[in-house]
């Protein structure tokens, strides 16, 4: 009897192990089926797809015009478009008060914004399944954990209605002959906190497997060409590295993606917010083109890796610039348009989808592809724009400029014709030319624009663009703005910046101090006024702080403070409760769900907060220490060596008068002095404003929350001030 027993009891145990692998295995393909799609696109042009790409929305209950704009223009404008997709990028609601200093989530933002997009879907006539939106940082400020009450994405966003709840989800568009992979990213922190430290994307190891999963998902499936696109919030100089060191990048350039579409910069930083990316460059990239990498010409016929490349195409955004931007692929030709609607709406619309932008578009592949005669010749032999319009158009025209002597000269004209299909998604014109009479060595020689007019009389030009037959780069470069934002890769840079800043200070106090304690160098005012030089002001200047003791090791022990100690606790989260610390490191906050605590959540997001404290209030307030410090010693000098004089020396300082005449007015008005004493002031005014956005974004009390962070630098200012009010 035991034996049957326990015969039953193992064969109940075997039964629910394999029920538990089934229910995975079901739930795992039904994730799946959730994260992939594929579309048919139907109707011609074959081969050609659009989709749309809108950003940094950012509805606000203080901005209700950004809400009433995307209605009214949006939905109006994707009903004469008739995208394949429309991606919305993050940061759907702007997430901050009045002022801009608090920042977590307010769910009447939320609920416009579903409001808006039920319109926007409604009115555009398209089918509300191809619209993705993603989670952006502001989307995720103060957002304790995903699926949680504060989860508002996951209850507001399209993609939350629709179940689409993964980090990842991909959509493939199907044409003749030819598949168009899109894979949407979010890389928001899985805990998110407030503002202003919460500013860089951050995939993990988990997230990147499955964004290698999903670009891989056609590799082995299909024979078909297939284009591959991935759309996501961060661009990568703003992304994170995982724990493993690895990088968006990485993924990227392993599938030789076409493009990466991303939002989160806004036009303030420049308009060429872009990024042709390959192999290298960790740290930075001088210009929107890398160096080239030196390769032979290689067209044997054996099979050729593809090209380690792709381009990020960061757009502008909707808060301000009311932004709106336009991807075509026209046989594998990636191409894009950027469309302003601040002044209103678009009655034309056009596209050029080949021949590409030869500074913005062009890739080492085209080029490899024109030299080794690997192209479809088809592809090349017409002139290429999607056009659309409110009204009948009755007239396209491209026409194509040779800059080689010095200015534009016209070299081709020619009527565009409307391509024939009753079934046709959206009207594409094509001319036919004689591609091969463009082929020259400079990238930037020809320049194409094309004209269209509708029935009402209304004309619509392109800009200007260059292009290169033969696939050859243009190069353009960044603005400072623009290299600052696009050309650094900020994650690896905070710890390399960090330390180097924090040796610089340490270097500062200690060295002047060893020199003065261990050497007996003249590091005086009257050894600077003997030998002036940079160096020995400079040496002066600095032995003058360690002679105030008491300001001397102030700094260094507050500098220690910074190192070791928390810096301040705060609200992280939007619906308060405990309390969380930061370092240099980050925040410490506990994982939900497990007891233990997860170090240092947020970095390199607080380099916001660290390395402005470090550069523009603690440095500036040790030179600005020492300055004074030297000031009194120069003063003191000075008095001294007047008020010792005897009355009869007076006609010999007489004859001097006129050589000492501004070294007499300096220091008796003591004007340096005053100009530092408005320097102390500027950096104490610096100090009180990042100690009232913090007070305000994380609802912290100075005298209970930060009296470290927030009182060290202001009394060591007023001691040096005071000491150094006098000659004695």
């Amino acid at each position: 009897m035991g034996v049957v027993i326990l015969m039953l009891f193992c064969l109940t145990i075997h039964f629910a192990a394999f029920s538990e692998q089934i229910h995975a295995r079901i739930e795992r393909d039904s994730n799946t089926h959730l994260r992939r799609r594929v579309i048919d696109a139907k109707g011609g042009p074959e081969s050609l797809i659009w989709v749309v790409q809108l950003s940094d929305l950012h509805f606000s209950v203080h901005h209700p015009d950004r809400a009433l704009d995307f209605r009214a223009l949006v939905g109006p404008a994707l009903s004469m478009i008739n995208p394949s997709l429309v991606l919305i990028t993050g940061d759907l609601t702007d997430g901050k008060s009045k002022d801009l200093l608090i920042m977590k989530q307010d769910e009447e933002e939320w609920k416009e914004y579903q409001k808006v997009m039920e319109d926007v879907v409604k009115w555009s006539g398209l089918d509300k399944n191809i619209f993705y939106d993603l989670r952006g940082n502001h989307d995720n400020f103060g957002v304790p954990v995903v699926g949680g009450s504060f989860d508002f994405f996951s209850k507001y966003s399209i993609n939350g209605q629709l179940g689409r709840s993964g980090k990842v989800n991909s959509v493939t568009l199907q044409t003749g002959g030819r598949k168009h992979l899109f894979v949407g990213i979010d890389s928001t922190m899985s805990i998110g906190l407030r503002g202003p430290t919460n500013l860089f994307g951050h995939p993990t190891d988990q997230l990147l497997t499955e964004i290698d999963s999903e670009l891989s998902q056609w590799n082995s499936q299909s024979v078909e060409p297939v284009t591959k696109i991935s759309f996501g919030h961060f661009p990568l100089s703003f992304s994170a590295l995982s724990f493993s060191e690895k990088s968006l990048k990485d993924i990227f350039l392993k599938h030789s993606l076409s493009a990466y579409l991303c939002g989160h910069l806004h036009t303030r930083f420049g308009k060429n917010l872009k990024r042709h990316h390959q192999l290298g460059h960790h740290f930075f990239q001088p210009n929107i083109h890398p160096t080239p990498l030196e390769s032979a010409k290689n067209c044997s016929s054996m099979a050729v890796p593809p090209v380690e490349e792709f381009w990020e195409w960061e757009m502008g955004d909707w808060r301000k610039s009311r932004a709106m931007r336009m991807v075509a692929i026209d046989s594998g030709f990636v191409s894009f348009l950027d469309i302003d609607f601040k002044s209103g709406a678009k009655k034309i619309i056009i596209l050029p989808t080949f021949p590409l932008d030869s500074r913005l578009m062009s890739t080492s592949s085209s080029l490899h592809n024109y030299e080794c005669h690997s192209i479809d010749p088809s592809s090349y032999e017409t002139v290429r724009a999607l056009v659309f319009s409110v009204s009948p158009i009755i007239s396209v025209v491209v026409r194509i400029y040779d800059s080689e002597p010095g200015n534009l000269n016209m070299v081709m004209e020619a009527p565009m014709s409307k391509h024939d299909d009753n079934s046709s998604r959206g009207d594409l014109y094509t001319a036919l030319w004689n591609f091969k009479a463009f082929e020259d060595p400079s990238p930037v020689r020809y320049w194409l624009q094309i004209e269209a007019i509708d029935i009402m009389g209304r004309s619509s030009l392109t800009e200007l663009r260059p292009f290169s037959i033969n696939g050859l780069s243009g190069k353009l470069s960044w603005t400072w703005t623009e290299f600052i934002v696009m050309g650094c890769q900020w994650a690896s840079l905070y710890y390399p910046i960090l330390w180097a800043c924090l040796f610089f200070i340490f270097s500062i106090l200690i060295v002047p101090k060893v020199l003065l304690t261990f050497t007996k160098g003249p590091y005086s005012y009257k050894s600077f006024c003997a030998n002036k030089g940079f160096i020995s002001g400079i040496a002066w200047i600095l032995v003058e702080l360690c002679r105030l003791s008491v300001v001397w090791f102030g700094m260094l022990g507050y500098l220690f403070y910074l190192i070791l100690f928390p810096w301040f606790s705060g609200q992280v989260f939007t619906d308060g409760g405990e309390r969380k610390y930061m370092t240099y490191k980050g925040w410490v906050v506990k994982n939900f769900g497990e007891s233990k605590k997860l170090e240092f959540i947020g970095s390199p997001d607080i380099m916001v907060v660290v390395l402005s404290h470090l550069c523009f209030v603690v440095l500036p307030s040790i030179l600005v220490a020492a300055a004074l410090a030297a000031e009194k010693g120069g003063y003191r000098v000075e008095f001294l060596s007047r008020s010792g004089k005897k009355e009869d020396d007076y006609g010999s300082e007489n004859n001097h008068r006129s050589n000492r005449g501004m070294t007499k007015f300096c220091v008796d008005k003591r004007w340096i002095r005053k100009i530092l004493l408005v320097v102390c002031l500027a950096i104490c005014w610096k100090h009180l404003k990042n100690c009232r956005a913090l007070m305000k974004a994380y609802e912290m009390n100075p005298f209970l929350h930060f009296p470290g962070y927030g009182f060290s630098v202001p009394l060591l200012l007023a001691y040096t001030i005071y000491k150094t009010r006098g000659v004695q």
